[in-house]
């Protein structure tokens, strides 16, 4: 395989552009188990005494990712994040201006990684005052292993909770489509049936999280590695779909919401799809 490397007069702003990505990508791969390393350690050194307090510090903080999270202005104003969103470059497109006075649930296309917790959710929609967005990755984990470029297979036809946390809490329901988010990463072939997929599926099942083997480019060079490809992500958020508030909402009652946000998720893609650089004859389908 020949090497194609990256030129030596690459302006700094770039460089720092990869360094940026470079960090989010050990975070996602390699921070946690990094972090657990660092614990053992401690527990058997010297220092096992901060490894108490931080025990102690997790188990006191447990339920914090069900109540909300808890925000920090100072790690949001972060620079990293401006040169993180320029790596791509990342456009949010607003088709209509959203009322602050309402919660939204935002079902957010193509796949996911991880998946949503239901406590959190209700914590965020339930609480007053409106200007509340959850976003859900609809697809999951399951939809995770058939991202790859060019992918427009969304699982999304028996996935209906968002639907029913919509109903229950009375969130509009708005569907977003991410443009060029399946063009960051290769991932290995793994049709249905073959033996990773089926591997991939059980590891799925224990874990909770899906586990693709994807690939892309490296720090130096763009031939292999781990780092996203340096592709245009345009993320174009619909219209609000109106949600009446259904304490106990019945499979009707969801099965005609889910049928009503399907046809808004494919006007959103129809209406947008060749601005970002789709052909006209490429559609969504659904499974």
């Amino acid at each position: 395989m020949k090497i194609e490397f990256a030129p030596l007069n690459i302006p700094l702003q770039r460089r720092l552009q990869t360094a940026a990505t470079l960090q989010w990508v050990f975070s996602f791969l390699a921070l946690a188990q990094c972090c657990l390393a660092a614990f053992v350690l401690l527990a058997f050194s010297d220092w096992w005494a901060l490894a108490l307090l931080y025990a102690g510090w997790l188990w006191l903080d447990w339920d914090t990712p069900s109540g909300g999270g808890r925000r920090s202005r100072w790690v949001r104003s972060w620079t990293v994040w401006s040169y993180f969103r320029d790596y791509f470059p990342l456009e949010l497109v607003k088709t209509v201006d959203l009322d602050p006075k309402r919660n939204y649930v935002f079902g957010f296309h193509p796949h996911g990684l991880v998946s949503s917790s239901k406590s959190s959710l209700s914590h965020l929609l339930s609480r007053p005052g409106g200007g509340n967005v959850a976003v859900i990755a609809v697809g999951g984990a399951p939809e995770a292993l058939d991202a790859r470029p060019g992918a427009l297979t969304l699982q999304i036809r028996h996935r209906k909770g968002f639907i029913k946390m919509a109903l229950k809490h009375g969130a509009l329901l708005v569907p977003v489509f991410s443009f060029g988010e399946n063009e960051l990463f290769e991932q290995l072939e793994n049709p249905s049936g073959s033996p990773l997929r089926t591997l991939q599926n059980r590891l799925q099942g224990i874990m909770g999280v899906a586990m693709p083997l994807f690939h892309a480019r490296g720090v130096f060079q763009y031939s292999f590695g781990l780092m996203p490809y340096r592709k245009p992500i345009h993320t174009v958020v619909g219209r609000p779909i109106p949600v009446v508030q259904t304490s106990s909402p019945t499979s009707d009652d969801i099965e005609r919401l889910h049928n009503v946000y399907l046809q808004s998720l494919t006007e959103v893609f129809q209406q947008h799809k060749q601005a970002y650089g789709l052909s006209e004859h490429q559609h969504l389908t659904f499974t």
